[in-house]
């Protein structure tokens, strides 16, 4: 049998078609860009199916699919009449236009109470609670004709099947869904001006709901818990890292943590109705980038590493503090900004590619600490798990094992698993995710990196507060 895994995000949608090995047969990338204007980002919500209807049809020129999932970005939304016709552009989740609805809501609720119910420790223009509360103070005519509320897979999983239908990750960064209890929070939805039959019924992940073009259709999740399953991310002591532009850190959870006024970690429903918890930074790899970009116009990511391999461990003192655009976890601090400290004459190009990796990897350490729930194996995604280096670095760092993926499109993957669960293929996302082949295996203590981290740690203190 094969699989199809579709992939979501902001601006392009992955396909890939697995076999019953789990192994890649064909893999697919459509781009598309947004509309933006100010704080308002959207897009055409009929397009979203039309370029995945696209996809489809190319793979099934020479392969069949048996099932599929789907994954996506979480919170943009589709407003529709009771036909399922669009009466607005979708807005994408980076939109910001409800930013005073937000604070409306964190006046009524506060955030504690919000977290405790949601898991969200955070009240924001992004959650389509805010949303759709500004779409009834703000379009109240377009408001009055709403017969149908969707989320992005809520709407592609209608598109494919008819049915008006979601799946409960996906609903849990609305901050109308109770974690706790998997069903929606009346108590928001009435403080907003929304019935629950203008939302789709809910179902778990892996699920069967219906057949596409003889394809049978599988509830899925949301990105990062698809990444994260196609990582093998499916039991604790194990975390995934995405290294890309952002880092990204995912860790599974038996329960909520408490409310902390000081954290802003979100606590997400997992698609094995227990918990997940994902910490972001808002720089990581774009930090090398912005210094190659910068200052070694002429070098490749390659020739950088080799640059930073040159130097010793701790770059004879030089540290980077990676806040070119602000600081998230583990502190908060949106005005703080990056800094390269402790420079002499001694030091060259290659002192300061190494300080920025060691940033990335130190902030990986900080965040794994700040978390506190027992990591004993990293399983590494995105740009930064192609350098060796940066990879045996993150592992000494930590003092974790660190694990690379030879698939690489890891939420394509999960989707793959949750779709041949769904069918019975395997019996479990547990059991399909035993397959997921590591490529490379970096252990930890090659390099004791004590100091270079309190370094780190001191001056972290010293100029981000």
């Amino acid at each position: 049998m094969n699989f199809l895994g579709i992939d979501v995000g902001t601006t392009s949608v992955k396909t890939t078609l697995f076999d019953g090995e789990l192994s890649p047969i064909v893999s697919l990338t459509a781009d598309y860009t947004l509309t933006s204007s100010g704080d308002r980002v959207e897009f055409d919500a009929e397009r979203y199916f039309e370029i995945i209807r696209g996809e489809i049809e190319k793979i099934e020129r020479e392969h069949k699919i048996d099932a599929l999932a789907i994954d996506t970005q979480c919170e943009t939304l589709i407003l529709t009449d009771e036909a399922g016709t669009p009466l607005y552009p979708a807005i994408v989740w980076l939109d910001n236009r409800a930013t005073k609805e937000a604070e409306q809501i964190e006046a009524k609720f506060g955030k504690k109470r919000v977290y405790e119910v949601t898991g969200q420790p955070e009240i924001t223009a992004t959650w389509p609670a805010a949303k759709l509360l500004w779409m009834r103070q703000n379009e109240p005519e377009i408001f009055s004709r709403v017969k149908r509320i969707f989320l992005l897979e809520d709407w592609l999983l209608f598109k494919m099947t008819g049915k008006f239908v979601t799946e409960r990750t996906l609903q849990s960064s609305t901050i109308y869904f109770n974690i706790h209890t998997g069903e929606y929070w009346d108590e928001m939805l009435d403080f907003i001006g929304v019935s629950r039959e203008m939302l789709p019924t809910l179902f778990g992940s892996a699920e069967q709901i219906g057949e596409y073009r003889g394809a049978r259709v599988v509830t899925g999740a949301i990105d990062q818990i698809a990444g994260a399953i196609g990582a093998g991310v499916v039991k604790k002591g194990l975390v995934s890292v995405m290294t890309g532009t952002t880092m990204v850190l995912f860790m599974p959870s038996d329960e909520v943590p408490p409310y902390d006024e000081a954290s802003i970690v979100p606590c997400h429903y997992n698609y094995d109705g227990k918990y997940c918890l994902l910490s972001w930074t808002p720089t990581a790899g774009m930090a090398l980038k912005w210094f190659k970009n910068a200052l070694c116009e002429s070098f490749s990511f390659r020739d950088l590493d080799a640059l930073a391999e040159a130097v010793p461990a701790g770059s004879a003192g030089v540290t980077f503090l990676p806040y070119l655009c602000g600081s998230t976890m583990p502190k908060y601090n949106p005005e703080a900004r990056g800094s390269f400290t402790g420079l002499t004459t001694e030091h060259t190009r290659g002192h300061f590619v190494r300080a920025v990796m060691e940033s990335v990897a130190s902030m990986l350490r900080a965040n794994l600490e700040y978390l506190g729930l027992g990591t004993e194996e990293i399983r590494a995604m995105g740009g930064g798990a192609q350098s060796p280096l940066w990879c045996q670095m993150k592992a000494d760092m930590t003092g974790k094992r660190l694990v690379t993926l030879k698939n690489k499109e890891t939420a394509c993957l999960g989707s793959a698993i949750l779709a041949a669960v769904g069918v019975g293929y395997f019996d479990s996302v547990e059991q399909a995710a035993e397959r997921v082949e590591p490529d490379r295996v970096f252990l930890p203590g090659e390099t004791d990196y004590t100091e270079c981290y309190e370094r780190y740690l001191s001056y972290d203190k010293l100029l981000n507060n």
